[in-house]
């Protein structure tokens, strides 16, 4: 066995996945604290083709070094658009009929392993701030709310591993 040389991948190049059909999800980043994972979560929108992230409230925008750092150049291949004020992105959302999920911890959560995605839907997912996870206002507006499973001692996942986790069992179920 041989690990492959970059080259050797055949990766897209940024116009080639501009112009590819992207999964009709966009992400919605509200107030999320740390740009390394912001730059982590592009990075994962560019693998899984991501449609657009928005990045909200005090969510940092491109370009900054500590984003590049991590996104490795997603940032360039990845629509995203800065919004102020989430719910009046999600009400615009709606309007487009996107399935408004928040992944959170909450009272009617379902497990992600029980959440079957449809084919042709749309879906917007929300991912909150580190400490405070997704606000309120915004979980009153969602049309339902995932949760992954934990077992350990701990209260959360990072965002961007959350992210990562969500987007991988979403292309999973999509693609079958």
């Amino acid at each position: 066995m041989k690990k492959l040389k970059n080259e050797e991948l055949g990766r897209l190049t940024v116009e080639e996945f501009k112009a590819k059909k992207k999964q009709s999800i966009v992400l919605v980043l509200d107030n999320v604290r740390s740009m390394h994972n912001v730059g982590s979560i592009f990075r994962t929108a560019d693998a899984f083709l991501i449609e657009k992230i928005y990045l909200c409230g005090i969510t940092a925008q491109p370009p900054h070094r500590d984003i590049h750092k991590t996104a490795l150049g997603a940032t360039e291949s990845v629509d995203w658009v800065y919004r102020k004020k989430t719910v009046e992105l999600i009400e615009e959302l709606k309007e487009e009929h996107y399935k408004i999920i928040c992944i959170e911890q909450a009272d009617k959560s379902i497990p992600l392993q029980d959440f079957m995605p449809y084919p042709d839907s749309k879906y917007c997912l929300i991912f909150g701030n580190e400490v405070f996870g997704v606000d309120d206002a915004i979980m009153a507006t969602a049309d339902s709310c995932l949760e992954i499973p934990q077992f350990g001692t701990k209260h959360s996942i990072n965002i961007a591993v959350s992210v990562g986790i969500v987007l991988w069992d979403f292309f999973q179920k999509m693609e079958a």
